[in-house]
């Protein structure tokens, strides 16, 4: 990536993407700066990372090509505030901020510069991410490639039209903290059945990562997938029965709808 790039708000998810970058070297540590509320946090940015660092938002973003908004979205109307003036023409602006929306970016920021919006997920931390990413209406192509430039360095990335981004935020952003509960489930059974944790967790983790690996690697539908490992009459058949019952398939589909409600919501008010 050419230029200079500005992470607003680096904390988890904005270092897990700067991580990503600097392992794939699309951009140098000489041209990043990262941006923190806390002097204490700036300081370990630079330790860890050898990029400048700052405090001031203001300062960063108006010497950036590429500014990567990674602030919570109930925080960065505020940020966009502060800085309004800092930004400027020619400047590729991504934001990850779940729910808020490239309307209210472009509206946020007068200065004409190409606003993509990002929606990403914590896997980007082992880059296995699922990310996608919309441009606004006339944004440029090379803003686009760039940011699907920077966004594969930490997994898979799609482009999709922005009314789609909110429900892939609901299913693939919050769908980590749906399997981990899975996760978590089975290791509690595995426990109270007379399994060590470490055990039941050693099993419950590979058992997720395996399925994942199979699913992902042989494009094999799921219902195939649990087709095959479901003998009639057997064990596996007697535990589906029990998960169908408790209402496992529509508590999931309620899960999602709720998660793009409040992350309407999230962009509504901000």
């Amino acid at each position: 990536m050419d230029g200079q790039l500005a992470v607003i708000g680096t904390g988890g998810m904005g270092e897990a993407l700067l991580r990503g970058f600097l392992r794939a070297e699309v951009v140098t540590p000489q041209r990043v700066t990262c941006t923190a509320a806390r002097e204490s946090r700036v300081a370990e940015l630079a330790d860890t990372h050898g990029v400048a660092t700052t405090t001031d938002n203001v300062a960063a973003i108006g010497s950036a090509d590429v500014v990567l908004l990674a602030v919570k979205p109930q925080v960065l109307p505020g940020v966009l505030a502060e800085a309004a003036e800092a930004f400027h023409a020619g400047q590729t602006v991504i934001s990850v901020a779940a729910g808020v929306t490239i309307a209210r970016l472009t509206e946020a920021i007068a200065a004409p510069v190409d606003v993509v919006r990002v929606m990403t997920n914590t896997p980007a931390q082992v880059d296995a991410a699922m990310s996608v990413v919309a441009g606004a209406p006339g944004v440029a192509e090379e803003a686009m490639a760039r940011t699907e430039e920077l966004l594969a360095t930490v997994g898979e990335v799609v482009r999709l039209p922005e009314d789609r981004i909110d429900v892939m935020a609901a299913m693939a952003g919050s769908g980590p903290a749906y399997l981990f509960l899975v996760v978590e489930a089975l290791i509690e059974a595995g426990v109270e059945l007379g399994l060590t944790r470490d055990q039941a967790t050693r099993f419950a983790v590979q058992t997720l990562y395996g399925s994942g690996r199979l699913l992902a690697e042989t494009g094999t539908h799921p219902a195939l997938l649990r087709e095959a490992v479901t003998s009639p009459g057997g064990s596996t058949a007697a535990g589906l029965r029990e998960l169908e019952a408790g209402g496992v398939r529509a508590a999931v589909r309620a899960a999602v709808a709720a998660a793009l409600a409040r992350n309407r919501e999230l962009g509504a008010g901000s």
